[in-house]
């Protein structure tokens, strides 16, 4: 894996990008620390990548990435041949440490084409991972029923996927009255999985251990690797190849102690084309080690982008996750949704829940949740109260009929449809 110092990354940045030539035109040439370069803005970033004004040079090689595009327009990451090796193996190291063993068996169940990364990079992190490994290269597109062939043909012992794909093909299996024992471990990646839904994923694969494949992105590289002493949501620094801020959302504080939640903020050490210096992550974390620690372990608290807006109350999935989950074991819900409206001069609130509730027995448990909602985020009375905002919706639907990234497979946890009726 090729790591280059700050400085030769920020000094190339300013020299030949025209976006990072601005951002830091009020910066010294030299005595500069890493907190005093002013942190990326992302849509800015991504108007000026548009126009091809943060690469550093021509692409003469390598690949072009598409980000998931969960929520605003697609966003284009560039490669070279050289920075995707140097991604792949330092995150096939990653997963190595979380425990790949010689001769293991894995599907890998990502996401394939369309400029998506996923499919590949779990492809080549595999062969660079330095364990002999035996992969599975099935996708996330794969029905049920070839899935179960293949494990029991090939008896493969671990699957590798978006827990959309995965909670969606344990869906089948159950219904089909099919049980996976012989299944060992479950990485999953790219969103995040809840332990209510690790619950229902193991009444199909009963002696399974259910962990991280690891925490990357296509725009910020490499991000997080869960060793096996890390607890849910929790990984460790890719020390070699990144540098890891968490900030205070509100004031930019740099953050040093463990347990103060704030926004993450990554330098990559290992891309020059397409420099990414103090860039959003868009995630909420904190520090579960002290300060120092080698490699040091954070744990994840949500996306920081995926905040509602209902009116002027702020709404974060993780709020609504929350309130859902004393009632999973009634509701056996495989996911939810936020829907955001605007109608009749107000917004709205839609909580869309997939779980097999029938019809006589809705009204009541949207009066329940309202209720625990209310409970958790007061400020939505007070605004239903004053007018200013519809009252919050449930809507109960198929285990199949959450809205999805048709390209990726990944949940939209959150539609805004206020631009779009």
């Amino acid at each position: 894996m090729i790591a280059y110092e700050l400085e030769t990354i920020v000094v190339l940045a300013r020299a030949r990008a025209p976006y990072y030539r601005a951002l830091y035109a009020g910066l010294p040439e030299n005595g500069w620390t890493l907190t005093d370069l002013p942190p990326v803005e992302s849509k800015s970033f991504w108007d000026a990548a548009e126009a091809g004004a943060v690469l550093t040079g021509r692409m003469t090689d390598g690949t072009a990435f598409k980000s998931g595009g969960t929520t605003g327009k697609p966003k284009f990451s560039i490669y070279r041949a050289s920075e995707w090796d140097s991604l792949c193996e330092g995150f096939g190291r990653g997963m190595a440490a979380g425990g790949l063993r010689p001769g293991e068996r894995l599907a890998n169940l990502f996401y394939a084409g369309d400029l998506y990364a996923s499919f590949l990079f779990i492809t080549h992190s595999l062969e660079r991972c330095g364990v002999p490994v035996v992969h599975f290269p099935l996708a996330g597109r794969v029905d049920a029923d070839m899935l179960h062939h293949t494990v029991a043909h090939f008896a493969v012992e671990t699957l590798a996927g978006v827990p959309t794909t995965l909670l969606g093909l344990a869906a089948t299996l159950a219904n089909e009255g099919v049980t996976l024992p012989s299944v060992r471990r479950l990485l999953f990646g790219g969103e995040t999985l809840y332990p209510d839904q690790a619950a229902t994923l193991r009444q199909v694969f009963p002696n399974v251990h259910i962990a991280s494949v690891g925490y990357a992105s296509v725009d910020a590289g490499l991000l997080g690797y869960a060793s096996p002493d890390c607890g849910w949501n929790e990984h460790r620094v890719f020390g070699s190849a990144t540098l890891m801020e968490i900030i205070d959302e509100a004031s930019g504080e740099l953050i040093a102690e463990p347990g103060r939640p704030g926004k993450v903020l990554i330098t990559n050490l290992t891309r020059l084309l397409m420099p990414i210096i103090r860039y959003p992550a868009g995630d909420r974390a904190e520090w579960v080690e002290a300060d120092g620690t080698p490699d040091r372990k954070f744990r994840l608290l949500g996306r920081s982008e995926e905040g509602a807006r209902v009116g002027v109350v702020s709404l974060y999935y993780e709020d609504v996750h929350a309130v859902l989950a004393p009632y999973q074991t009634e509701l056996t819900a495989s996911g939810f949704q936020l829907l955001i409206r605007h109608h009749d001069r107000r917004d709205e609130l839609t909580v869309r829940i997939a779980a097999p509730l029938p019809a006589g027995a809705q009204a009541a448990w949207n009066q329940r949740l309202t209720e625990a909602l209310y409970a958790a985020r007061p400020m939505l009375r007070d605004e239903l109260q004053r007018g200013a905002i519809h009252p919050p919706r449930f809507e109960w639907v198929g285990s199949g009929l959450l809205e999805i990234n048709p390209r990726t497979g990944k949940l939209k946890p959150i539609i805004d449809q206020r631009m779009t009726g």
